[in-house]
């Protein structure tokens, strides 16, 4: 009954600001398959309420980075499907192919 507004600014917003901080962070969606994991974490771009955590994340991190002064910044991402014990990389070349 929650939007994907709601649940990031309640889960994932602290999250991201320890991340900004330093701190390493993970967010891990569980369910069984139609649940609604990749709606909340990709959503949809129109109503922005619906917009998932990962684009409400990448902003986040990006509007912090401009803000930042004499700072410098190291981002690294992975996004991973694990299914039935085969793990894939969903920001890789193929993801079809399942990693090791």
């Amino acid at each position: 009954e929650h939007s994907t507004e709601h649940i990031y600014n309640g889960i994932a917003y602290p999250l991201v600001e320890g991340v900004m901080e330093g701190c390493n962070g993970t967010i891990f969606a569980y369910g069984q398959t139609g649940s609604g994991k990749s709606f909340t974490m990709q959503g949809v771009a129109d109503p922005s309420s619906q917009k998932g955590i990962i684009p409400r994340a990448f902003e986040h991190i990006f509007e912090s980075i401009q803000c930042a002064e004499n700072a410098k910044f190291l981002l690294r991402a992975s996004y991973l499907e694990i299914y039935n014990e085969d793990i894939r990389d969903l920001l890789g070349a193929d993801t079809k192919q399942k990693l090791e």
